[in-house]
């Protein structure tokens, strides 16, 4: 375990070098968001009284969302891994790992989870921030069991995100650029996982149909658990499912490695 651990340690000096990129990033980031709000505010500006909501938001619900979305975005989206993954592949840098006692996914985990806590330590403060001045619409979770559970969840969206990521990265091993494919996974994963809108505002047989891939699990469930709107039975199956995804895209990711590796030929390496 200690060469993981200097595989953090070093993924996070790395990451370091670059944190006004990481906080540039996380300010221009809250301009399409702050869009997002003021289209929302619109809306429901051009509601009559009786009827103040949209599906099952209100406006603090719906501005509470996108913040939530934001910050398990934050905790948990893959900053570039499938391409640098993809690259290893191409150039032959997996090569050393071939020769020596370290397994690549564990060391691509180890850069992740780096690269993850370093971007949350420099946003943290203006993520902060921008709450704050939207408090008054920023909906506390209904209880600290509540709060346990998205913390579970939002831990095993990370593992999802990034297997699925690792996965698609072993195209590499197949065919020569995987950009393509990389793109259409991103936008149905856009659109799908709730980053977009609440699911739950789609039609309920569209909405079911989503729930039966893996993109809710990627973003909508966790924000969802934090907001009250999953509980009781539900919330245990859909932690178990989420669970079942992150096990499957594991279980993807390993054999695409060995299927990709008796294909491999060093090039570049």
């Amino acid at each position: 375990m200690k060469k993981y651990w200097h595989v953090l340690n070093i993924g996070v000096q790395n990451n370091l070098t670059y944190r006004f990129n990481f906080l540039a990033r996380t300010i221009f980031g809250f301009i399409p968001l702050i869009a997002i709000i003021l289209v929302w505010r619109k809306i429901y500006e051009g509601k009559t009284a009786g009827d103040s909501q949209v599906g099952s938001y209100s406006l603090a619900g719906m501005i509470s969302y996108y913040l939530l979305v934001t910050i398990v975005d934050a905790l948990t989206a893959v900053n570039e891994d499938d391409w640098q993954i993809a690259a290893d592949i191409k150039d032959g840098n997996i090569s050393q790992f071939l020769l020596k006692p370290m397994n690549y996914l564990a060391f691509r985990l180890c850069l992740f989870v780096s690269g993850r806590a370093t971007y949350l330590a420099v946003a943290a403060v203006p993520l902060a921030l921008f709450i704050f001045c939207l408090r008054h619409y920023f909906l506390l979770p209904p209880s600290w069991p509540v709060f346990g559970a998205f913390l579970i969840s939002t831990v095993l969206t990370a593992l999802l995100q990034f297997f699925t990521s690792y996965a698609m990265a072993m195209l590499a091993f197949w065919v020569l650029e995987v950009s393509t494919f990389i793109f259409i996974l991103f936008a149905f994963e856009y659109l799908a996982s709730g980053h977009l809108f609440p699911l739950d505002i789609l039609p309920h047989g569209l909405e079911q149909l989503l729930f039966y891939t893996p993109f809710p699990y990627q973003l909508y469930f966790p924000v969802s658990v934090y907001m009250g709107k999953i509980s009781g039975p539900n919330l245990v199956n859909g932690l178990l499912i989420q669970a079942a995804w992150v096990f499957a895209a594991y279980a993807l990711a390993r054999v695409a490695w060995a299927r990709g590796i008796r294909k491999y030929s060093a090039a570049g390496g």
